[in-house]
């Protein structure tokens, strides 16, 4: 999923996110109701209206502004309370506002408010408090939410990185049988490792039938190993963020298009993308070379977009091919693929993707 925060993609307007065959993309919460704020929504009628996206949106609850503002938050039982960033105004989030908030933003799935803390922490017990606390606020949560016939409420576990507590977690969240389930508080600067075991324990708890979302997640080789390892869906702001520092993400990995050795390479960015920055004039593009990218990047705005359109694409480009791998039964192929294109030789990719790959058969250097 894109990440359009405050109901705005950085780098793209919604019809160019439409053009990449894009069917969800992700709001949050906390921000659309500090602006433009709950009464605006319910007088729109709701975050489509709000940006013209007629496709599905997915909410954030808000819990993640306790790491990324946790200078401006206070956690207790009742919720969090926040200082606005934007003028320092004190708000409550509860489990039931954070609810009440998207409804009135009318998203297709809803995230539980969950008590969220980096995975790096050493204080054992308030990770554990933060887990079972997060298992109570699901349980304010499915009680508060107004609309479960066409808003989908997905439940969240925690546990930082102790596996016991993930289990534990995964027993009580599954018990009260929410449309799906998502794994949090990951990518918070945990070793890949150590992330892989978390994702490879919770999916093999989990139940087939509900779609699996491992949160903040985006790139392309932790997508393709968490999928292996179980996983659904993904959300990230790295590819349209990177887009912004002039990177291009392709097959054969990340091209930092600052470069001076870009200045008089004419080829496309991606020889076959079908981005419009990519694409031939023949076919509708732009037909825009690297040299022209190397031009204009990190000096004009229009680098950004562009690059932007070229790193949405290739994300879900490259989620569509997984799904086709995975329908044709052919995906350990595909991932053998991936990586020896990613990183140029087999010899050469990671050993914790090496390691978490062998635990579900797939065997890089065999």
């Amino acid at each position: 999923m894109p990440v359009a925060t405050q109901a705005s993609l950085k780098g793209l307007t919604y019809d160019q996110l439409k053009e990449t065959g894009c069917m969800l993309c992700l709001n949050n919460t906390y921000h659309l109701g500090l602006k433009p704020g709950q009464e605006v929504l319910d007088l729109v009628g709701g975050a489509h209206k709000l940006q013209g996206w007629d496709r599905n949106i997915l909410t954030d609850s808000g819990g993640f502004q306790m790491v990324s503002l946790l200078k401006l938050a206070k956690i207790t039982e009742e919720g969090v309370r926040f200082l606005s960033p934007h003028d320092g105004t004190p708000m409550l989030l509860t489990p039931e506002h954070s609810i009440s908030l998207q409804n009135s933003i009318g998203s297709d799935i809803i995230m539980q408010l969950d008590d969220v803390i980096v995975t790096t922490s050493p204080d054992h017990q308030r990770m554990e408090e933060a887990m079972e606390r997060s298992v109570r606020w699901l349980d304010r949560c499915i009680e508060a939410h107004k609309y479960p016939e066409r808003q989908n409420l997905f439940c969240i576990i925690q546990g930082g990185l102790d596996l016991e507590l993930r289990r534990k977690c995964c027993k009580e969240m599954v018990a009260r049988d929410t449309p799906g389930i998502a794994i949090g508080g990951l990518s918070g600067g945990e070793a890949k490792a150590e992330y892989c075991k978390v994702v490879n324990t919770c999916t093999g708890l989990l139940p087939d039938g509900k779609p699996r979302y491992v949160m903040g997640v985006g790139y392309p080789e932790d997508l393709v190993v968490s999928v292996a390892l179980g996983a659904d869906m993904f959300d990230c702001v790295w590819p349209t963020r990177t887009a912004r520092f002039g990177n291009a993400i392709t097959p054969f990995g990340v091209l930092n298009l600052r470069h001076g050795s870009f200045a008089r390479d004419y080829a496309p960015v991606q020889e076959g993308c079908k981005c419009p920055c990519c694409r031939p004039k023949s076919e509708g593009g732009l037909g825009l070379t690297r040299a022209y990218i190397h031009h204009v990047t990190c000096k004009e705005t229009v680098g950004a977009h562009l690059l932007t359109m070229h790193n949405v694409q290739y994300q879900l480009s490259l989620m569509n091919s997984i799904r086709e791998a995975v329908l044709e039964d052919r995906f350990p192929a595909f991932i053998v693929n991936f990586f020896e294109n990613y990183y140029g030789s087999l010899s050469k990719a990671p050993e914790w993707a090496v390691d978490a790959l062998r635990t579900v058969g797939v065997d890089l250097l065999a």
